[in-house]
C-alpha cells in the first residue's frame, strides 16, 4: 500500500465525517440564528428558549435524515472492505 492510497483513503473518511457532522449541525445552527435575533429583538434573555428548538430541530433531522446518513456510511464501508484485496497486494 502506497502513501498516496493511505492519503486518499483518509481523505475520503475526513470528507465523510465532515459531511455527515454538517448535516445534523447546520440546521441547528441557523435555528440558533433566528432564535437569537428574535431574543435580541424582543430582549428576552431566556437560556432554555434557544436550548429547546435547536434540540427539536436536531432530533428531527436525525430522524429524516438518518436513513441517508446510514446508507452514505454503510457504502463507503463496503467500498473500503471490498478493496482491501486490491490494496494489501
Amino acid at each position: 500500500m502506497t502513501p498516496e492510497t493511505v492519503i486518499d483513503i483518509l481523505r475520503e473518511a475526513l470528507w465523510m465525517i465532515v459531511l455527515l457532522a454538517s448535516v445534523i449541525i447546520v440546521p441547528g445552527l441557523l435555528i440558533g440564528l433566528v432564535v437569537s435575533t428574535f431574543q435580541a429583538a424582543t430582549q428576552i434573555n431566556e437560556q432554555t428558549l434557544s436550548f429547546l428548538p435547536r434540540l427539536l430541530v436536531t432530533l428531527i433531522v436525525i430522524i429524516v435524515a438518518g436513513p441517508w446518513m446510514l446508507t452514505k456510511l454503510l457504502d463507503h464501508a463496503n467500498r473500503l472492505i471490498s478493496s482491501i484485496p486490491y490494496l494489501i497486494g
